[in-house]
């Protein structure tokens, strides 16, 4: 006769065994002979609560252990265009109570990534073209002329490009 608690536990080493194989290689195909592992993300996204959503999977991107594992410590950087702009500023705008909410939730992780070492631009173009003053644009936000350079720049570099529309 086998104790219940034995029961338990041969149970659960047989399903953490079966699950092992699916936790060891999770990112087997993908990064199969990558040693460096840089991106650049060309954010465009306005809307502050969806906005939150992708900025919390940009801030995890390189939180796996194959990625940590790499030779090269990874390298991120945002480059903020179009509606995205509005986000960054400290101007509330056309904002309600919860958006505003959200906003400055965006801003407040988006300067814990700074801390970290992310890299963040936004585009003076793009200031301009949506009305932003580039006076009220939070300040762990590097300003550049053109984003489309930053961006090209980055690819040229080595830095995988990923769209963020």
């Amino acid at each position: 006769m086998i104790y219940p608690h034995v029961r338990i536990f041969i149970g659960l080493l047989v399903v953490a065994l079966t699950a092992m194989p699916s936790l060891a290689g999770d990112y087997d195909n993908a990064l199969k002979g990558v040693k460096k592992f840089d991106a650049v993300f060309d954010f465009t996204h306005g809307d502050p609560e969806v906005a939150n959503i992708l900025l919390t999977a940009i801030d995890q991107v390189d939180d796996s252990r194959e990625v940590e594992s790499m030779p090269n410590a990874p390298k991120l950087a945002i480059v903020f265009h179009d509606a995205a702009v509005h986000l960054l500023s400290t101007d509330r705008g056309k904002y309600d109570d919860a958006e505003w909410a959200e906003v400055q939730k965006f801003q407040n992780a988006l300067k814990e990534m700074k801390e970290r070492g992310v890299t963040m631009e936004v585009c003076q173009f793009a200031l301009d073209v949506f009305g932003v003053d580039r006076g009220t644009v939070i300040p762990v936000i590097d300003q550049v002329p053109n984003g489309f350079v930053s961006v090209i720049g980055y690819q040229e570099q080595g830095y995988a490009l990923v769209r963020i529309p």
